[in-house]
Order: C-alpha cells, then sequence, then structure tokens
C-alpha cells in the first residue's frame, strides 16, 4: 500500500486486513477492469442503512417519509463529494490517462462514488459494524435536523410526490440510449406519466442523474399543460 492510501487508512480510523480492498475502491473504471463499481453498489447500500439508523436514533419524532427526505439529503451526492474531499479521495484517486486530464481527480460524481465504494470495502473487510462506524465518524460534523426534510426535494420525488397525491401510477423510466467512451459514458433517460401520454428525457453522467433531469423536465411539462 502506498503512502496516500497508508495516510487514508489513518484518516478513516480503520487499518484494513486486506489492502487490495482500499485499493480497488479508489480506482476508477477508466484505471482498470478492477474497478470501484461493485464496492460502491455495496457502499451504497451500507450507508443508506447505516443513516437511517442514524436518523432513526435522532430523529424520534419525525415520520417515515420526512426520515427518507432527510436521509435524501444527506446521502446526495453534493454531501458525499464533500466528504469524499475532507478525507482526501481526490489525493488517491486512481484514474485513467482521459478521465485524469479532463478533470475527473475533482469531479463531484467519481469523489462521491469512491466514497460509498470505501464503505463498502470496510464492509467487506471487518463487517457491518466497522462500515457503520466510519459512516458515524463521517458525518459527524454534519449537521442534521427535521427541517432537513423540506429543503430541496429532489425532482423524481417530487414527481412522485405529486402523483401520488392524485392516486396516479409511478413514473417509468427507461435508458434509451447511451453516449461517449466506456469511462466517460452519459445516459439518456426516458421518464414516461401514461395516464397523460406523456415523455420527457434527459441526461445525466449516471442513470440516476438521468433520471432526475427527465423528472425535472417532465414537472416543467405538467406546469405548463396541466391546471395544478
Amino acid at each position: 500500500m502506498n503512502a496516500g492510501l497508508t495516510a487514508l487508512q489513518v484518516r478513516l480510523q480503520h487499518e484494513f486486513r486486506s489492502a487490495d480492498l482500499l485499493t480497488r475502491a479508489v480506482t476508477h473504471r477508466s484505471f482498470s477492469l478492477d474497478h470501484n463499481e461493485r464496492q460502491e453498489f455495496l457502499g451504497d447500500a451500507v450507508l443508506n442503512l447505516a443513516v437511517a439508523d442514524l436518523l432513526f436514533q435522532r430523529l424520534s419524532a419525525l415520520p417515515e417519509g420526512d426520515l427518507s427526505r432527510v436521509r435524501a439529503n444527506l446521502v446526495k451526492q453534493d454531501t458525499l463529494h464533500r466528504l469524499a474531499v475532507e478525507i482526501g479521495v481526490p489525493e488517491v484517486i486512481r484514474l485513467g490517462e482521459g478521465e485524469a486530464h479532463s478533470g475527473g481527480q475533482n469531479r463531484p460524481s467519481i469523489l462521491a462514488d469512491a466514497l460509498e465504494a470505501i464503505i463498502g470495502a470496510v464492509y467487506l473487510d471487518a463487517g457491518f459494524t466497522a462500515a457503520q462506524g466510519l459512516v458515524q465518524r463521517l458525518f459527524k460534523a454534519v449537521e442534521i435536523n427535521p427541517e432537513m426534510q423540506a429543503i430541496g426535494k429532489d425532482p423524481k420525488t417530487q414527481l412522485q410526490e405529486w402523483l401520488q397525491a392524485r392516486k396516479m401510477s409511478l413514473p417509468l423510466y427507461r435508458v434509451v440510449g447511451t453516449l461517449g467512451a466506456a469511462h466517460r459514458q452519459t445516459f439518456d433517460v426516458e421518464c414516461e406519466i401514461i395516464e397523460f401520454n406523456f415523455s420527457e428525457r434527459g441526461i445525466g453522467a449516471s442513470r440516476r442523474a438521468g433520471e432526475q433531469a427527465a423528472a425535472s423536465a417532465m414537472l416543467q411539462t405538467i406546469k405548463e399543460k396541466i391546471r395544478t
């Protein structure tokens, strides 16, 4: 393990038994076939559970829907990007030459994904309790309060709540195309509301981002065409 990753372990307050897990966690798919996306998938689930437990303890008076919205604010890309920068992930992220030259070291989506992969790596290395402890340390300085549930609902949430309030089916999302090289793909996503026969599309650097863009376009269409 190089000096950068050794220092990262100190900041994480976790010494890996399997150094390969941490190395893989900071490896972007543009650098190697042995990249961090599977650990990111696992880390995302661990993060959501750990944050849910944290909120369940701290915000005992909030109902389920509000807790979900607070959690969404805490695990969104902007928050994870900031936390990744704070622990020095940009200094150790491993990128392919093209991605590095295009500023990937500071790209929020790459750093947020790497942080989730690191959480997944700790889970694989030492189990849920260790990963939960890491999440608690990461969020120790993050302000958590009940008002967060009302801040900045993302477009998918806004669209879902608008439809549910009218007892309508949830929107359908599908990827209709991908653009760009494998290490810099963008996703073209369609959002459809069957009852209105409305369809809108959005582009994003990930499927999730594409869905949000498509939902935002759909909200605008609803605003223009339907008396709400």
